[in-house]
């Protein structure tokens, strides 16, 4: 379904870091957006002074661009429609439907005026004995008893308007026709809608998403759980991942296919489809998508997205780092990590000077490995004039454990890479170079010694 006058909107508060509950709410209007030909427009609600933080405002921007969220409007800022809101308010207020109010003792008292006065706030006379009804795009037939809503702010004592206000004057002078949000704003639905009737403007149609819980199935927390989109990013997952998951959550296609290329997703964008239930943000299902895409990059790419984070490592200068070891190696590392971030870990023995054996690998690959020590003097005495080759070192391992009637593998890679695991051993040896292999060898031979 093409319908290009389709307009939908992501109106974030620059009052903190874009999370993944905002990212999805864009995401969701940017794909319905593009799915049917339509407008997306980005506006930026900083009325509220006080707990607005300037600075972020690039932040967002920038974020959303990383997750390939791009927009077609804006940005708009809210607050350069100061003048059109107080005039609303301003007519509200002579026509009876809002009054003038102070708080006195936790008490809301009305105060005589049909003008705006500096320093108090104005609230809307909420009408009573009606409802307020309208279809959810996710949620169905939705209502609310007029009865049961109070009079509420649309004008704060500091001169500057509510969110409700300004929500309901710029979507409809905007000319937004789908609103999709979070259900944590279903409340204020009516609210919005009563100020939009107000000003002689159509809603729009609202579809509210479901919410994201955590493992303990609680909303997820700003304090509580990992929800900033930048620590994401810093972690090194993939902005592809990202957006794929977020797409899952509380959205499905209409097959059993998960991890898809976004032009796909736009494709079988459906608000239809849209859960009611609550979606869990599951870390390890997030990890699963960044290591496919992880694993789906060619070398080159990999190569280009990982240096950031080896250059960045303090165990070493990034002038030690050699790109062709890098590419050499890279399709190893990207079969073992979900995040970029994890991948100087895996590198690291190939680039430090000298390793430390982990106290776990210590204990298991080497002090509790079947003659270890022999292990190790064997293979010393072999490196020392075999070939240095990828298939000659493999075998000369292999035929120390025969000889000894042991495994030799471990305790070689514990000695060389400080580790039990890793990527394949004998290839990386030969760029290790025989001198660094043999001397790794000798430590963890004496380390191994001193502390039996």
């Amino acid at each position: 379904m093409t319908n290009p006058d389709i307009r939908c909107r992501f109106a974030p508060s620059p009052t903190g870091y874009l999370h993944v509950g905002s990212a999805r709410t864009a995401l969701f209007n940017w794909l319905f957006a593009r799915s049917v030909g339509g407008t997306f427009v980005l506006r930026i609600e900083d009325t509220d002074g006080d707990r607005n933080r300037p600075e972020l405002i690039d932040v967002i921007f920038d974020e959303l661009r990383w997750l390939g969220i791009d927009w077609d409007e804006g940005p708009f800022f809210q607050s350069d429609s100061r003048d059109r809101h107080r005039q609303v308010v301003t007519d509200l207020l002579a026509n009876g439907r809002a009054y003038l109010s102070e708080r006195v003792n936790e008490e809301n008292v009305v105060i005589e005026g049909s003008e705006l006065v500096d320093g108090l706030a104005v609230r809307y006379r909420v009408p009573k004995d009606r409802q307020v009804v309208f279809t959810d795009a996710v949620r169905g037939d939705v209502s609310f008893e007029t009865n049961d809503l109070e009079d509420f702010v649309i004008w704060r004592s500091n001169g500057t308007p509510t969110f409700l206000l300004a929500n309901a004057v710029d979507d409809a002078d905007m000319g937004i026709t789908h609103a999709i949000r979070g259900e944590d704003l279903l409340s204020t639905t009516p609210k919005v809608q009563l100020l939009m009737e107000e000003i002689g403007a159509t809603p729009p149609i609202y579809g509210h998403l479901p919410l994201l819980v955590n493992e303990q199935r609680k909303k997820l927390s700003k304090r509580r759980d990992d929800v900033s989109i930048a620590d994401y990013r810093t972690r090194g997952y993939l902005p592809e991942a990202m957006v794929n998951y977020l797409a899952l959550l509380g959205w499905g296609p209409d097959d059993d296919i998960e991890i898809r290329p976004i032009i796909e997703i736009i494709d079988k964008f459906d608000l239809g489809r849209v859960n009611k239930a609550a979606a869990f943000f599951d870390l390890k299902k997030l990890d699963h998508f960044s290591a496919t895409y992880i694993q789906n990059l060619d070398a080159d790419k990999f190569v280009e997205l990982v240096l950031p984070y080896l250059h960045a490592d303090e165990r070493w200068s990034a002038e030690t780092i050699d790109v062709a070891v890098v590419k050499e190696f890279a399709g190893d590392v990207q079969q073992r990590v979900a995040t970029l971030s994890e991948a100087p870990d895996w590198y690291d023995w190939l680039f430090l000077d000298s390793v430390e054996i982990e106290e776990k690998a210590m204990n298991k690959g080497l002090r509790k490995a079947k003659q270890a020590d022999e292990v190790l003097d064997g293979v010393i005495e072999a490196f020392a004039d075999c070939a240095w080759e990828e298939d000659v070192l493999n075998q000369t391992v292999r035929a120390v454990g025969d000889t000894l009637g042991v495994k030799s593998a471990v305790p070689v890679r514990v000695a060389v890479t400080g580790k039990m695991g890793g990527i394949p051993l004998y290839g990386p040896l030969v760029r290790l170079g025989r001198d660094k292999t043999i001397d790794r060898l000798r430590t963890a031979r004496e380390h191994l010694r001193s502390s039996s």
